[in-house]
């Protein structure tokens, strides 16, 4: 069986498999991997992930794969990204609640949506953890422009990115940094009204660990702009339970999400030694199926000009052009 994934896996980074075929091999990996989370009752399945929860509470950092999560994304050619996302470069699930918006304006509907739930206001000193290329940041820079906003990414083309687009755009107010969670922390005197973060804690680990210092960045309710400070988190996850992509663990583990989790939805509330979770939302899924088809409308659309530009970026970090190719078809 591992030999035929292997060959299919390479047929993959050819380019050979049409959509259709690996649309249904994805449907049926996930529905193996649903009958493998599944431990047949509500008991076992609590059981099963109470011992996760307790996994990673152990573990010793706070993200695995740092490295390789800005290999598989956040330092893959902006150039390219930029050809197959929205105008705000959103890299993050966008909201259709009709149907009928395109990509911009999911894009901004969604970023609303975080404003409103954020409870933001202009004034406030906010953190966007994981600001990836720059989506939230610069949205809510423009917003608030009484506001201070600063964007914490582990890569440093991401960086580069968001700066020239604050340049261009005569933004004062945004500050961008490079680091890994892992190790960086702020000096004793720079404290939040409110952090922020989009889709990064599925690269975490120990959410325990990850808490404990985001609590230490927000600032005391007395002195927050509103009287309270809050940390707010959009991740995507499973229903109920939460799993880990794992060394051996098919396409998505190697190839695209090494070091991954898929949180649960309650999962954060198992995590309440240094802030309190007060609310939570849900959005289908459907949301993130239609910006997805999206994107590959725009990636398909500029192929060419994409898989040129892969190229080029492959042989600028001494790799082998070919490797531009496999990174376009995964």
């Amino acid at each position: 069986m591992d030999s035929l994934l292997n060959v299919a896996y390479g047929l993959l980074d050819k380019g050979l498999v049409p959509d259709f075929v690996t649309r249904l091999a994805i449907r049926a990996l996930l529905r193996q991997r649903l009958s493998e989370i599944n431990y047949g009752s509500f008991q076992a399945n609590l059981e099963h992930k109470m011992r996760w929860i307790e996994k990673v509470r152990a573990r010793d950092v706070i993200a695995d794969e740092t490295k390789r999560a800005n290999e598989q994304h956040y330092e893959v050619s902006t150039k390219f990204m930029l050809g197959c996302v929205g105008p705000r470069a959103k890299y993050s699930c966008c909201l259709y609640p009709s149907g009928k918006e395109t990509l911009e304006e999911a894009e901004n509907l969604m970023l609303e949506t975080y404003c409103e739930r954020a409870k933001l206001t202009d004034g406030m000193d906010v953190l966007d953890l994981g600001c990836g290329w720059g989506s939230l940041s610069l949205f809510l820079a423009e917003k608030y422009p009484n506001s201070r906003i600063t964007g914490l990414s582990n890569s440093s083309t991401q960086k580069k990115f968001i700066d020239e687009v604050a340049n261009q755009r005569g933004l004062t107010n945004l500050e961008i940094i490079t680091g890994d969670v892992n190790y960086y922390d702020f000096g004793s005197g720079r404290r939040f009204d409110r952090v922020l973060s989009i889709e990064m804690f599925e690269h975490m680990k120990n959410y325990e660990s990850l808490l404990r210092k985001i609590a230490l960045w927000l600032k005391e309710d007395e002195k927050s702009v509103t009287g309270e400070s809050l940390l707010f988190v959009h991740i995507f996850c499973h229903r109920s339970m939460p799993y880990d992509f794992e060394d051996g663990d098919g396409w998505m583990a190697k190839n695209f999400f090494s070091g991954g989790t898929m949180p649960s939805h309650d999962m954060l509330a198992y995590f309440q030694s240094d802030l309190t979770l007060v609310r939570s939302w849900w959005i289908d899924g459907k949301h993130y199926a239609r910006t997805c088809e999206d994107w590959l409308k725009l990636q398909d659309s500029h192929a060419k000009e994409g898989i040129d530009e892969l190229e080029r970026d492959a042989e600028a970090k001494g790799l082998a052009k070919g490797e531009g190719r496999k990174t376009f078809f995964r």
